[in-house]
């Protein structure tokens, strides 16, 4: 039985049943990636030998009568997790032979959990591309058009899930990271509200694997099913026990609601600084018409909306101030020039950025401070709904594009060219205000390209997208392998 593209809800059920062993599992996603991984290469580091003796060990645990939420299931982990002994370079030549002492808590806790790793999956250059290739591990292919990109920055573990290379993967997401490869590639992802899963370990190379109050970044799960994200979120969420976790314990509510009929539901489509591609909109409307059809209440428009133009140019100030907090002074001070020569009336997102690279800390602190009536705008709003369904990214994946120079990249949005970077803002409006954002899949473009929405939910409230998700995958259908 081909068991590679199987859930990993339905993995545990035929390992509990004795239907499979862990170690047949682990030798069939091993052989997969051998035969495959060639054309796609989503797996930049392999730990086959780790893999195969991890799960003769799930084989003798579930013996002996132990079964723990991932017992024996073979999983990927984004390269930027640090794992004891392998490599973290964050595809930072610099740091090709980096190798960390100790495991990131969300690779103990997958381990905890008796997951079986196989290996870590390729990302851009320091994280920060919409694509996923490097010097070190070169580019990561789309499963279902290899000349275009599997998104960035958690592409390799996008790629693998709709490979059939393991069954669940973990990544991050700071602009889209997890949301975009998985709307690329047609599988499931999860942006946990901000804080909720403790990410130390997903740190730069050499640096020290601290607990860290994260501003815009988290990580999350990645799967090919709804039900799967819980499953892996389950074991992903929680409070560092080194901080909060000495004190607090997690207790997520449930799901608002458990029908598709009883959810109230904001769509939409257009956003006022860059198009909607018709491919991506067809995938909206698809769902919007799904919701409706299963008898929720669905709006296209509403007052109580926080503005997302004003939305979208604090994202990139938060963005991209914190970003340059560490370049040379020469490049700083050319940047400081280049502000400069912006002219008062430019407000587009381009200046937003550039200004941003150049923030002073009270700059930071106003943005800040208009974020902060943005997530109380969120929490009126979420009192009318109980999600927002909007698009990831405005076109389907890219073709490739290696230009070193990101500001000189365009995106096409149905013949027309704009700033690469402008595509973020869809990403950003769950981002900025630190909401729960589940990314699904939509359907296919005329090209037969997958196509994902993002289902946006209320603060800490991350089971009730995450529901949503599994009642739209009863009604749309959901992952399809290339």
């Amino acid at each position: 039985m081909e068991w590679n593209f199987r859930s990993a809800e339905e993995l545990a059920a035929a390992l509990r049943a004795g239907d499979v062993t862990s170690v047949e599992l682990t030798d069939e996603a091993i052989a997969r990636i051998e035969r495959d991984d060639k054309l796609i290469n989503a797996i930049c580091v392999r730990t086959f030998d780790r893999a195969r003796a991890a799960a003769h060990r799930a084989d003798q645990g579930r013996a002996r009568g132990e079964d723990r939420p991932l017992l024996g299931i073979p999983v990927t982990v984004k390269e930027c997790y640090n794992i004891a002994g392998l490599p973290t370079t964050w595809g930072m030549p610099m740091h090709r032979n980096y190798m960390p002492a100790e495991d990131a808590l969300q690779v103990s806790r997958l381990e905890a959990a008796g997951a079986v790793v196989l290996g870590k999956t390729n990302v851009p250059l320091g994280l920060q591309d919409i694509q996923s290739f490097n010097e070190i591990y070169g580019t990561t292919n789309n499963p279902w058009d290899h000349g275009r990109t599997s998104g960035g920055s958690s592409g390799g573990s996008a790629a693998a899930l709709a490979s059939g290379f393991g069954a669940l993967s973990i990544g991050s997401d700071m602009a889209g990271s997890l949301r975009t490869p998985a709307h690329f590639c047609g599988v499931y992802a999860h942006k946990p509200t901000l804080g909720l899963a403790a990410p130390r370990g997903m740190v730069p190379p050499s640096a020290p694997a601290l607990p860290l109050d994260l501003d815009l970044a988290v990580v999350g799960p990645m799967a090919r099913t709804a039900r799967d994200l819980t499953l892996l979120l389950d074991v992903m969420a929680g409070p560092d026990p080194l901080t909060l976790g000495v004190a607090f314990d997690l207790a997520l509510p449930p799901a608002r609601h458990e029908r598709l009929c009883d959810f109230r539901v904001l769509v939409l489509d257009e956003h006022p600084l860059i198009p909607t591609g018709s491919a991506v909109r067809a995938g909206v409307n698809r769902v919007a018409d799904a919701l409706a059809d299963g008898g929720a209440r669905v709006e296209r428009h509403s007052p109580l909306l926080p503005d997302v133009t004003e939305a979208a140019t604090l994202y990139m100030q938060l963005l991209f101030s914190g970003s340059v907090a560490y370049f040379p002074v020469d490049e700083d001070e050319q940047l400081r020039s280049r502000a400069a020569e912006l002219s008062a009336d430019d407000q587009s997102l381009d200046a937003a950025r550039l200004r941003a690279m150049v923030f002073s800390h009270r700059d930071r602190l106003a943005a800040h401070n208009r974020r902060e009536l943005h997530r109380h705008g969120w929490r009126q709003l979420f009192a009318e709904f109980d999600a927002v369904v909007c698009p990831i990214t405005p076109t389907p994946a890219f073709p490739h594009d290696h230009n070193p120079d990101l500001l000189e990249r365009r995106i096409d949005i149905d013949g027309v060219a704009y700033p690469y970077f402008d595509q973020l803002v869809w990403a950003g409006l769950a981002t900025m205000p630190g909401l729960p954002a589940t990314a699904i899949p939509a359907g296919r473009s005329p090209e037969g390209l997958p196509m994902g929405v993002q289902l946006i939910g209320p603060m800490f409230e991350d089971r009730t997208p995450l529901r949503l998700a599994e009642l739209l995958e009863q009604k749309i259908g959901g992952f399809q392998a290339p």
